[in-house]
């Protein structure tokens, strides 16, 4: 497992671990994704513990291979699994282990991070991947100067108020170094904050 990958059991674990304690209502709660709920996240991001390739195949072609459609199919389907399903998926070595088509370590730690924000930060609790993680996939999203998620940073600068991290220069953006995440994915704050769009 390569350092990237490294930060995917440790995220995926937290994530599983914060939800274990949670009251049984938190998996109702809206998370940062639009639409969805955190038990709707978490059937997301799990799917690779789920489904075979074979599955997986199968469910891209009843959609027409928009995967977008894909996702919002298996996760309206998936979210009413047992608590105790989507933690014992959550906890899978089949999910610390996967990679998506195309997107290698870097592509399995920026999904898993970014997903687990959705729920933490949504829930106003800390965020759960290792920061090292966090840092990498600021990195990685910065880099593509924000183009992964159609964000404009121009003349804007971004600076993690708990860790020594900042990118760009013009307007502030100042929250911690998980909202930057967050922000940079495209999302809301619960507080009203986001980046303009591209």
């Amino acid at each position: 497992m390569n350092n990237l990958q490294s930060g995917v059991p440790p995220t995926y674990d937290g994530l599983a671990d914060l939800l274990d304690s949670a009251p049984t209502e938190t998996w109702d709660t809206p998370s940062l994704c639009a639409t969805w709920q955190v038990r709707h996240v978490v059937a997301h991001v799990t799917m690779p513990a789920r489904l075979t390739p074979e599955q997986f195949g199968a469910e891209m072609a009843a959609a027409g291979g928009d995967f977008t459609l894909l996702s919002n199919t298996v996760a309206a389907r998936d979210a009413s699994l047992p608590v105790a399903d989507h933690l014992a998926h959550l906890r899978s070595p089949l999910l610390h282990e996967w990679q998506p088509p195309g997107g290698g370590a870097a592509g399995a730690l920026s999904h898993a991070v970014i997903h687990s924000l959705d729920v933490t930060v949504a829930l106003d609790r800390p965020t759960v991947a290792p920061v090292e993680a966090v840092v990498a996939v600021l990195d990685q999203l910065t880099a593509a100067n924000g183009a992964l998620f159609g964000v404009d940073l121009t003349d804007v600068r971004l600076e993690a108020a708990d860790i020594d991290w900042s990118w760009g220069s013009g307007k502030v953006v100042r929250t911690d170094s998980g909202r930057l995440v967050a922000l940079l994915s495209g999302r809301t704050l619960p507080d009203g904050r986001a980046l303009r769009r591209g």
